[in-house]
């Protein structure tokens, strides 16, 4: 891996995603995936961000596992988990950029629903969680995207900001445990996933350290905020037909 410009951007992206991810509990891979696959191979990108986030986020698990509404979590997170494979077949199979449309098209119409200011008052149903988890975990699989539907999904609860966010951070560590199994068995664990970890992986935790800390300082009105741009500029920044000008 030699470095150029469109590596740069890469680390660029970490950053960023980092910060976000830090904050927020979510967004990381929607902001540092679309730019890494254009750099990189996909399954590369993907296999590589699921080592160096599921590591270097353990410090906030910790926090979430305490705060977090397990009875809402569990039903997400285990259907996630029994989807994954599926997921990571298609990404083992399919074409890249008709992937990326798709993502990016889901991406956008989840962003609709969210500003449609559509909200619901009482705890997710059973059924409607397990639904949920489902499309997510194939997503999960696919390019670790799970969290816009699981986004949408409580967002538009009654959750407060720190449930949202202890419920994000537990979810997303539950649905990589699944994740771990299938890029094994697909064999997207290699020794180049080693080169990129040690390249863009600091760069990721230092932004974790600081987005972490300014979630405790800045006010949760802006929490569903950043939400919805950090989804919309992940959506539209992926989209291929944007190469040419972005990549």
């Amino acid at each position: 891996m030699t470095f150029d410009q469109s590596l740069i951007a890469v680390l660029v992206a970490a950053l960023v995603a980092g910060l976000v991810r830090g904050f927020s509990g979510f967004g990381a891979a929607l902001i540092f995936m679309p730019v890494a696959s254009a750099a990189i191979d996909p399954r590369l990108a993907a296999a590589s961000f699921l080592i160096f986030d599921a590591v270097l986020t353990l410090p906030l698990l910790w926090g979430a596992v305490r705060s977090c509404q397990w009875n809402t979590v569990l039903p997400v997170g285990v259907s996630a988990m029994a989807t994954v494979p599926f997921g990571a077949a298609i990404l083992a199979n399919a074409d890249p950029v008709t992937l990326r449309w798709g993502l990016s098209m889901l991406v956008l119409l989840l962003l609709a629903l969210l500003a449609s200011g559509l909200r619901y008052a009482r705890a997710p149903s059973r059924l409607a969680s397990v639904g949920i988890g489902g499309v997510a975990g194939v997503l999960n699989g696919i390019g670790q995207v799970s969290g816009p539907p699981v986004i949408a999904f409580w967002i538009a609860g009654p959750f407060p900001p720190p449930i949202i966010r202890a419920n994000l951070i537990a979810f997303f560590s539950i649905a990589s445990m699944s994740s771990f199994v299938a890029y094994a068995w697909n064999g997207f664990f290699t020794m180049e996933t080693l080169t990129v970890i040690a390249v863009f992986a600091p760069v990721y935790a230092l932004a974790l350290f600081l987005g972490a800390r300014l979630f405790g300082k800045a006010p949760e009105r802006y929490y569903r905020r950043i939400a919805y741009a950090v989804i919309a500029l992940a959506a539209i920044t992926s989209l291929p037909a944007l190469d040419g000008l972005l990549r």
